[in-house]
């Protein structure tokens, strides 16, 4: 019975391949508890991006650790010095210039631990609830030092705003396609009630397309162009990024509702298929 259900739903799935093309290469079933696994996962620290309230920390269980078979990102509100602090730094330097952080949380990623180019990329998370909460899960390319974001090419599998409760979102960001230059790609995803289960995020990522899945049914797709690397730079190894965001740019457009921490984003799989050759 168990394998005819299996074969079922892999015969039904909208998902464009059948599954006997794709080979599993990566995954964290995150089946034993304590930190997360560091073979597999690293960690941003400090303050890192878009004005965000969060200051990310490593090996700290109370932000991101691994129970009952679920990975728990966890962001709360409480006061922590910052390091970097520089009483000199100007306010535009807000990485130095901030005293303390008002909110901790995490951001993992496998940047210098795994990468891929092209392939199937899904994870089962349950999101966080409440104004000022941005979880995601992304990527971005290897080669980020190198040539910049956003010409290293990012592709965001999902993100979720707390103050668009019942949507989620797909986005692809390039040097010729971004929302700093307001062509950005992407779709908004309308899903009453997303934050109150668990649900599968994938992309599906060939030379020709990115296409994004909910629950394994399609609702955006990103094809090449051929413009060249500008537009497309999706033909070289990106890392995956889970993080639990609190304000910043997107996530604080509503402000931050202050009766919401702990909140938790928490993520039961993630698997990495790539073709057979």
């Amino acid at each position: 019975m168990r394998t005819s259900l299996i074969l079922a739903a892999i015969l039904g799935s909208s998902l464009s391949s059948r599954a006997a093309d794709w080979k599993l290469v990566w995954s964290d079933e995150f089946d034993r508890d304590g930190l997360p696994d560091a073979t597999k996962w690293g960690c941003e620290v400090g303050f890192i991006r878009n004005q965000e309230l969060q200051y990310y920390t490593a090996a700290r269980p109370r932000n991101a650790r691994v129970q009952d078979g679920k990975l728990i990102i966890e962001a709360h509100q409480e006061r922590l010095k910052n390091p970097d602090y520089d009483p000199a730094a100007p306010e535009r330097r807000w990485q130095r210039s901030r005293e303390f952080a008002a909110i901790t949380s995490a951001s993992l990623t496998t940047r210098g631990a795994a990468s891929w180019t092209y392939g199937k990329v899904y994870i089962r998370a349950k999101l966080p609830t409440g104004r000022g909460t941005w979880p995601a899960i992304w990527m971005l390319g290897t080669n980020i030092q190198d040539v910049g974001w956003p010409a290293c090419g990012e592709i965001d599998i999902m993100e979720h705003v707390g103050h668009e409760p019942d949507a989620v979102h797909a986005n692809v960001h390039t040097r010729g396609y971004n929302h700093t230059r307001g062509n950005g790609r992407g779709k908004r995803l309308a899903f009453p009630g997303v934050e109150k289960d668990f649900h599968t995020y994938a992309v599906e990522w060939t030379k020709e397309k990115l296409e994004f899945f909910v629950d394994g049914k399609s609702f955006f797709t990103c094809e090449n162009d051929g413009q060249g690397v500008d537009s497309w730079p999706f033909d070289a190894p990106q890392y995956l990024i889970l993080n639990l965001a609190i304000g910043g740019a997107w996530g604080g457009q509503q402000g931050v509702d202050d009766h919401i921490f702990p909140q938790q984003f928490i993520i039961d799989y993630v698997r990495v298929y790539q073709q057979e050759p």
